[in-house]
């Protein structure tokens, strides 16, 4: 007893693939090629943060300890010089040796800290574009599946028109169930996608607070500089960054930029 249906005989000559582009049409070729485009962005995106990604390493808090200890006698351009390739890779290891640098260097701290913050949004903005395009596919892929099926259910009702009425309910539990498919491949698509954007944006912000909490341990301990003959307004701002210099709190600087939004 042959119950093989012609259509179904020449869906199983091609593959999956053929077979779904054959039940969705135009619809389900836009969500294979998204759902493409976001399994390479999320593998760019792991292997980018494996190797960039800022991380605080045993030597950074060794780093921070020495600081905190004896500012003055600190040596964090020695830690770039022994780092490796993870190490000089490491943003948050140049963050942390160029500000620790600039503030045994100059008395300025606001300066210092105006460009700590800037480097350290320049550390998160490689992650915004990646993770932008995940949470676009994971909203994206839904109504491109409810597109698909309403263009399907169009066409089923235009056969069923056609035919004055007389299609019975195999063909349009056929064209209905067509219709369908591209409702659950958008949902198979959006739901992993939209749960690796959360993941992806909730690793974000704990990078953004390791990066915070390591440059308030750097701005609370800083070096004693010889004191400078000063004159007029140069007094003044000596004084301003006199007085910043006891006391960091974030939330009298720019706020970091994140990556998330």
């Amino acid at each position: 007893m042959d119950s093989i249906s012609p259509a179904s005989a020449a869906l199983a000559q091609h593959g999956p693939l053929a077979q779904l582009i054959d039940m969705g049409g135009p619809v389900m070729i836009v969500l294979i090629a998204i759902a493409v485009i976001g399994l390479v962005t999320f593998v760019y995106l792991m292997l980018f943060g494996a190797l960039y990604a800022p991380r605080y390493t045993r030597k950074l808090k060794h780093l921070i300890q020495q600081w905190q200890s004896s500012p003055a006698d600190t040596r964090p351009e020695k830690v770039r010089e022994q780092a490796g390739f993870l190490g000089r890779c490491n943003p948050l290891m140049h963050l942390m040796v160029n500000t620790m640098s600039a503030c045994k260097g100059t008395a300025n701290t606001t300066a210092v800290r105006e460009t700590a913050v800037r480097d350290a949004q320049h550390a998160l903005e490689p992650f915004e574009a990646p993770l932008k395009i995940i949470e676009v596919i994971a909203a994206l892929a839904p109504l491109l599946g409810l597109l698909g099926t309403v263009m399907g259910m169009m066409e089923a009702f235009s056969a069923m028109a056609a035919t004055d009425g007389r299609a019975n309910a195999s063909q349009l539990s056929g064209g209905i169930y067509e219709a369908l498919t591209t409702t659950a491949a958008g949902l198979v698509i959006a739901i992993p996608f939209a749960a690796l954007a959360a993941w992806v944006e909730f690793r974000l912000r704990r990078i953004h607070k390791v990066i915070n909490s390591t440059l308030v341990s750097v701005f609370n301990v800083l070096p004693v500089t010889e004191p400078q003959p000063v004159t007029g307004q140069s007094a003044v701002a000596a004084e301003q960054a006199a007085q910043a210099s006891h006391s960091y709190d974030t939330a009298d600087n720019p706020r970091f930029a994140h990556a998330a939004g």
